[in-house]
């Protein structure tokens, strides 16, 4: 008989773990397994507060701690009960609403173990914005014909901006799409480990049977590959098989696949056969209109003064954001009353992040490295084309990113006159619109000041 007790506590000591000291003694400080039924366990919350805020905030936590505890976990479902009440929980009745827009019934909440997909990555809760435009497009076009188009499909940026999001709601929009069609989605570390559980229990063919019978497969954090030699090997034959039946595969990586440490070039070359995309961190527009969409599922009318303030002075990735408006949101609802812009500015101001001081001599040697030249030939008067196209990357760079006046670049780049900066920063804004490989790579250049 499953000791819920226990089981509880090895996951509170997971949570706290992950958890700062005041989030976990607020939300998790009275909670409890009340029982287990088929699979779905029954978490006993102190009011409809915490209830809420776990549904709305922590539900993939709590379900992530839970598979790692109990491996016959389906569900869980928040319940309002009081300690003393444990015995009786059979009388208390589990939720049946989510604090969004539409209501649900409460097993679309659950991870369907046949596909592990989360049915609450879908497109409806996407925001869409310049960040994101075209990986989105991309998505879309493979939903029309998976398989077929942008084959494989490989997504990459920094933690936090909607990489998981986009690609199981893509898996969750084929499967609505096409019922007959079989969709998987695993991280990178289940599938390793699920490959060394086979090699050690001698079963490496069951192992293959097991991902080849997919019709699409999505491999998330793709990046923790590049030292798995064995695993590159077996998600070499697996990518050979699906590429060759014209079954969909997706990959996520927090770097482009150029940029893996250890990746073979094999595997660089089967990435790059299909459409390879970056999202971006989300500029303003794109905040405020995450902001409201994450403030209607909560039900909260914040001003808009309120949302733009948000929006203007985070300037980090959509976790951020939304870790930000929770803030704001329990406040508001503790004092029972609206903020004011002050009360919030105290409230975010350990959040919000200090602009980092680069110097022009920090970008020349990062865009040098990056492109295997000489620091010291940038600052040279040379016209070989690769120097050329650095220099005049590092003079956009500093202007559009950092600011600095186009006669203080020229100078501190050996004596340049400030109309050779101007023409640089133009130069390479204009290529930008049509060059999407330069696109690319000023991505991953700006990645590297982080």
């Amino acid at each position: 008989m499953l000791d819920t007790k226990e089981l509880w506590g090895k996951c509170l000591l997971e949570i706290e773990g992950e958890l700062s000291k005041a989030n976990f003694s607020t939300w998790f400080k009275n909670t409890f397994i009340l029982k287990e039924d088929g699979g779905v366990i029954q978490i006993g919350v102190p009011n409809e507060f915490v209830k809420d805020w776990l549904l709305n905030k922590y539900s993939k936590l709590i379900m992530r701690v839970l598979n790692n505890n109990y491996e016959y976990v389906r569900g869980a479902e928040y319940v309002i009960a009081k300690n003393e009440s444990k015995q009786k929980a059979e009388e208390v009745a589990p939720i049946n609403k989510l604090l969004i827009n539409k209501e649900l019934p409460l097993q679309d909440l659950y991870i369907n173990k046949d596909d592990n997909l989360n049915p609450r990555y879908t497109f409806d809760t996407f925001i869409v914005g310049r960040f994101n435009e075209f990986a989105y497009a991309a998505a879309q076009a493979i939903i029309k014909t998976p398989g077929m188009t942008y084959n494989p499909f490989f997504v990459y940026g920094n933690t936090g901006l909607g990489k998981t999001h986009l690609i199981q709601a893509v898996g969750n929009t084929i499967k609505e799409k096409y019922p007959e069609k079989k969709v998987f989605y695993i991280t990178l570390e289940r599938f390793a480990t699920d490959f060394i559980n086979a090699i050690q229990a001698s079963k490496a063919n069951s192992f293959k049977e097991k991902y080849r019978k997919y019709d699409v497969i999505i491999i998330d954090d793709i990046q923790f590959v590049g030292k798995m030699e064995k695993i590159q090997e077996e998600l070499f034959h697996l990518f050979n098989a699906f590429y060759e039946n014209n079954r969909q595969i997706i990959f996520s990586s927090d770097k482009h696949a150029n940029y893996i440490p250890g990746l073979e070039e094999r595997l660089k070359s089967r990435f790059a056969q299909g459409m390879i995309l970056d999202i971006g961190e989300p500029e303003y527009e794109s905040r405020v209109a995450i902001l409201k969409a994450k403030a209607g599922e909560y039900r909260s009318l914040l001003p808009d003064e309120i949302i733009e303030y948000v929006a203007e002075v985070l300037q980090g990735n959509i976790r951020e954001l939304e870790g930000s408006l929770n803030t704001i949101i329990c406040q508001t609802q503790l004092k029972n009353r609206p903020l004011t812009v002050t009360e919030i500015k105290t409230f975010l101001k350990n959040n919000i992040k200090a602009k980092k001081s680069v110097s022009v001599k920090d970008v020349v040697k990062i865009i040098a490295d990056f492109y295997h030249i000489e620091e010291e030939s940038i600052y040279e008067k040379t016209r070989r084309k690769e120097i050329v196209k650095a220099r005049q990357i590092v003079m956009y760079i500093l202007r559009e990113d950092f600011n600095i006046s186009y006669p203080l670049i020229g100078q501190k780049l050996g004596g340049k006159d400030h109309t050779t900066v101007i023409h640089s920063y133009l130069k390479i804004k204009n290529d930008l619109k049509k060059d999407m490989g330069l696109s690319q790579e000023l991505e991953q250049i700006k990645a590297l000041f982080k």
